[in-house]
Order: C-alpha cells, then structure tokens, then sequence
C-alpha cells in the first residue's frame, strides 16, 4: 500500500467522523438550545387573565390564578366598605405607603386600596412568610381575632390579619399590606389581571 493511498483513506475517513461529529452535534445542540426558550405553561403562567364577575354577589370572594398565584375578587358591602374608614388607627400602612408603586399601583392608593371601591383586587399570599390567609368576613369576636373585628383576613400561620382592603393591621409579623396586581376594567363586568394599561 502506498503513502498516498494511505493518507487518501485517512483524509476520508478524518472527513467522514467530522461530518458525523458536526451532525450529531447539531442534533444535541437544538434540544440544548431549545431547552431556553419558555414552554407554553410558562408563557401562558404570565399572561393576563381575564375575571367575569357578572355572578359576584356583594360579600362574596371568588379566585383566579395570574402568574401561579391565587388573586381574590372580593365584591364589597357598603357595610364593608363603612367599616374601612374606621381602622386607621390599627393598621401598620393604612395609607400603603411603604412601597407605593411595588405593593400597590397609584390607582389603588386610596382608602379602599381599589379602582371602584365595591371590588377589591389583591393577591391572596400573606407578605410574611407566603401563606395564603383564610377569610374572615364575619364581623365580630371570634378565636385568634380582636373582639372589635370589622372582617377581613386572617392567616393562621403565624396570626397575620388583613382588613378588607388587604391592610395589615399593626404589630403582625406580615410587613406589609397584601399585594394589588396590575389591573383594568375592559366592562362593568369584566376585569382584565396582570395589565393595567390599554393597549
């Protein structure tokens, strides 16, 4: 066998695992790569989501999930809302100011921390430690609550209570208010989570 038929078979058989090489490599390259792009749950996980509250009747709560998170819709009394401007003095931040724009968007910094004040709009995880509160809307004296209780939440974790507009009342462990989401009314019934501008 001659040196150049040798060096032939080496040139072809050093082409031949190249090419092999460069198109398994693209075969294990295109998974690895697709592997950053956001999977549909993911992409769907922070969409805007969409409430109907045609069937919210005042004094009720119902829950969406924008983001993974549970959001609360609670449909107010006038009671409720009476009741709101008498707890000030309670609340740790009754006027959300600690983190204004974070905790709570300029349209909600008002007393009933909402855009219409019949409808409060807040994620459902206690700012302490991610607990989600159990309601307590009964006024009242009630275990682990003051006997001068004008309703709200309560989160049985570590004793966390939250008014009716999501305030944290004073000396709690939870730091702060409960979280307003991005939101917009697209009609009287119908309430646009996670976008609070019109497009």
């Amino acid at each position: 066998m001659s040196d150049t038929q040798v060096d032939s078979s080496k040139r072809t058989w050093i082409i031949a695992s190249s090419c092999a090489g460069v198109v398994g490599g693209a075969f294990t390259a295109v998974p690895f790569v697709s592997s950053f792009q956001p999977s549909e749950k993911a992409k769907a996980a922070g969409a805007a989501v969409e409430a109907d509250l045609s069937a919210l009747k005042p004094g009720e709560k119902m829950t969406v999930e924008w983001r993974g998170k549970p959001v609360w819709i609670v449909r107010r009394t006038p009671e409720q809302l009476a009741a709101l401007k008498t707890l000030d003095a309670q609340l740790a931040d009754p006027k959300s100011q600690r983190k204004p724009g974070e905790m709570t968007p300029e349209y909600a910094l008002n007393e009933a921390r909402s855009i219409k004040p019949e409808y409060l709009v807040v994620v459902g995880i206690c700012t302490h430690l991610g607990c989600s509160p159990s309601d307590k809307f009964q006024p009242g004296p009630q275990p682990s609550l003051p006997d001068d209780w004008k309703g709200g939440f309560f989160c049985p974790c570590h004793g966390s209570t939250f008014d009716l507009a999501g305030r944290v009342y004073k000396n709690k462990p939870a730091p702060d208010n409960l979280e307003v989401p991005p939101h917009m009314y697209l009609s009287d019934s119908r309430l646009l989570i996670g976008e609070d501008k019109k497009a």
